[in-house]
C-alpha cells in the first residue's frame, strides 16, 4: 500500500463502512468495527442512524464508544430500552431492522460466517465467542454488511462452521431456507470492497483501496477470487472523517 498516505487501513475500512449508512436507517449493531463505524456514521453524515443494539437498547447515541453490548452508556442515551426476546421477535424476525452489521471469524464466497470455531466443532483449536444474535441478523435484516480484515485465514474456501447463513451454497439457498432477509449486500475489508454477484451470489471484488492492487486482495483470499469488469477506487477519507473517527477512538 502506499505509505504516504495519512490514514491506516483499519481506517479506510471504517470509514467506508460508516458511508454505507444513511440516516433513515435502523441498524443492529454489533460490538467492535461494526459499532465504531456505525457510531461514525451518526456523528458525520447520518446524524438519524437509529441504532439498535443486541441487549435492548434502541436508538442508542452513546457519547463514547461501548466496550460491550451491556455498556451502561448504551441505556443511558437510548430512546428505549426493551426486553431482549422484544428486540428479536418485535424487530428482528419481522423484517423491522434495515441492516445488521456483523464481524466475522471466517467468511467463504457465498458470505456465510463462523464465529464459532476454529477446526472441527468436537476438537476445536479455536473456541470462537459464538454465535449471539448474529444468526438472526443475518436471516431477518433487509440487508447484512459485514466488516472483516482480509485473510487467508478468514477468507476460506469453506467455513469451519456456518454460524451465520449468507447465501448458503449460492443463489436460491436463502429462499429454499425460507429466510426472510436479504443477505448480505457488501463486505467491506481493509483492501476493499466486495458485493455478491446477482446472479451467483459469489462475492466479487468491486472496489479496492488507493495504494491496493488487485493481486493483493487475491493473495489474501482463500478462494479464485471474481473481480468486477468496473473495478473503482474507493475515495480516500476525508479530514472531517479523519478527524470524527480518532475522537471517537481516542487516537
Amino acid at each position: 500500500m502506499d505509505t504516504t498516505v495519512n490514514w491506516s487501513s483499519d481506517e479506510i475500512m471504517t470509514v467506508t463502512a460508516a458511508r454505507a449508512l444513511t440516516g433513515d436507517m435502523a441498524c443492529f449493531v454489533g460490538i467492535g468495527l461494526p459499532s465504531t463505524a456505525a457510531n461514525l456514521a451518526r456523528r458525520t453524515h447520518a446524524p438519524g442512524l437509529w441504532m439498535i443494539y443486541e441487549s435492548g437498547t434502541l436508538g442508542a447515541k452513546p457519547d463514547t464508544l461501548p466496550l460491550s453490548i451491556g455498556d451502561g452508556v448504551l441505556a443511558e442515551t437510548a430512546d428505549s430500552v426493551v426486553p431482549v426476546p422484544e428486540i428479536f421477535n418485535y424487530w428482528l424476525q419481522p423484517g423491522r431492522i434495515d441492516v445488521g452489521f456483523l464481524g466475522a471469524a471466517q467468511i467463504d464466497r457465498h458470505a456465510n460466517i463462523n464465529t464459532t470455531v476454529i477446526g472441527d466443532y468436537d476438537d476445536p483449536k479455536v473456541r470462537l465467542p459464538g454465535a449471539g444474535g448474529a444468526p438472526e441478523i443475518a436471516a431477518s435484516c433487509r440487508q447484512v454488511m459485514v466488516i472483516v480484515r482480509q485473510s487467508r485465514r478468514a477468507f476460506v474456501e469453506s467455513v469451519d462452521f456456518v454460524t451465520s447463513v449468507g447465501y448458503g451454497g449460492g443463489a436460491g439457498d436463502r429462499e429454499r431456507l425460507g429466510l426472510r432477509g436479504g443477505g448480505p449486500s457488501r463486505v467491506i475489508t481493509d483492501l476493499g470492497v466486495l458485493e455478491p454477484d446477482p446472479r451467483t451470489r459469489e462475492l466479487t471484488l468491486v472496489s479496492v483501496h488507493p495504494g491496493v492492487e488487485v493481486d493483493d486482495v487475491r493473495a489474501a483470499t482463500g478462494w479464485e477470487l471474481a473481480v468486477s469488469p468496473d473495478l473503482a477506487v474507493t475515495p480516500a477519507p476525508s479530514d472531517e472523517e479523519l478527524a470524527a473517527l480518532r475522537k471517537l477512538t481516542g487516537r
